[in-house]
């Protein structure tokens, strides 16, 4: 019999109401499985820092119950802070110490024992990547060198769960890419719960096992990121048509005779998971559901009609896409507008 999934987070009817009137939380309720990498997106002002503030007992709520590791966030906030980790936007360390030294305060902040204390901090160092350069001053890092330590000082107690606010804001791509390589290497190794925030829907794609949008102090979206743009329901496939006597070597631009076109948008409209399709010059958009189910369905139609392919591509929603949609900055597009701007990206 399998074994039952460990939680790590669970969170109930949470809510934070400031000065009696704004509902920064309004009734939050999500679970977050244990040794997960789990992300919350949310435009500014939705809800995120206050969330997190909460689950690492900064804040109080209003109402409602959240939990770490089965332990009161509220009732049990002493325990809760020894199995956490916490890195802050703002800058949390000293740039005129030492890494090491920054460290050695932190261990001493944690209560971390005299006889532990080196080995703790030797260990979090290398966690992040950063032995070789820990007797440096920190005022020579760079910002990734720097924000590699703080999450190296929330390491050191070896947390259960790890939150982070905003973890790589202001680096550029290498340096986030070796933060996130450095968490994802302790998370294997210690089986750490990562629980962040973040504007950047390329790290949430590529390091999330699960994602919530949170909008207006609500999760309005939940699952993996392949879920969420799934939950879209659009894809188009772009057929590029070639003339029946194209050599493929050096293809040619020509079309299906133009008094084939209808007949072959009636045939392909007609199709179970197609939503609509359109030609642009000698190209086929097709709005599916599912490419995969769809594609050899209108392949087979293309066939029968003698059209001849050249090229297929396909273009799938999104995290952009999805956080776009759910956390209410637009409205989703209609079919012909996707169509018009798969027409245009081709120009």
């Amino acid at each position: 019999m399998a074994s039952a999934i460990e939680i790590a987070i669970e969170i109930k009817q949470l809510t934070k109401v400031y000065d009696g009137k704004v509902n920064a939380l309004d009734g939050v309720d999500l679970t977050v499985k244990a040794a997960d990498i789990f992300a919350l997106l949310g435009p500014n002002g939705s809800g995120k820092t206050t969330l997190m503030r909460l689950l690492t007992t900064q804040f109080r709520p209003t109402a409602g119950v959240a939990r770490a590791f089965g332990y009161d966030v509220v009732k049990d906030d002493a325990k809760v802070r020894k199995i956490i980790g916490y890195v802050p936007q703002e800058m949390s360390v000293w740039t005129d110490i030492t890494g090491f030294e920054n460290l050695l305060i932190y261990a001493k902040i944690y209560g971390v024992p005299s006889g532990q204390r080196k080995k703790s901090i030797w260990d979090a160092l290398q966690s992040m990547g950063l032995d070789e350069v820990a007797n440096g001053p920190v005022k020579k890092y760079s910002g990734g060198m720097i924000r590699r330590l703080e999450i190296a000082c929330a390491l050191l107690i070896k947390p259960r769960i790890l939150f982070l606010d905003e973890p790589t804001l202001g680096l550029d791509p290498s340096a986030r890419k070796a933060v996130w390589e450095n968490l994802r290497s302790f998370k294997k190794e210690y089986g750490t719960t990562v629980f962040f925030n973040t504007h950047y829907m390329d790290e949430a794609d590529l390091y999330s096992d699960e994602v919530a949008i949170i909008n207006r102090g609500k999760i309005v979206k939940f699952g993996t990121a392949s879920e969420l743009k799934h939950s879209l329901h659009s894809e188009i496939i772009s057929f590029s048509l070639a003339d029946p006597g194209t050599d493929f070597k050096h293809p040619s631009t020509a079309a299906a005779p133009p008094r084939m076109l209808p007949g072959i948008l009636e045939r392909i409209k007609a199709l179970n998971f197609v939503e609509d399709a359109a030609f642009n010059d000698s190209v086929l958009d097709v709005v599916v559901e599912d490419g995969e189910i769809a594609l050899p369905a209108i392949i087979e139609v293309l066939r029968c009609d003698g059209i001849l392919l050249d090229r297929i591509r396909s273009t799938r929603p999104t995290l952009d896409d999805v956080f776009l949609k759910y956390a209410g900055m637009r409205q989703p597009k209609t079919q012909g507008e996707v169509l018009h701007e798969a027409s245009g990206i081709r120009q």
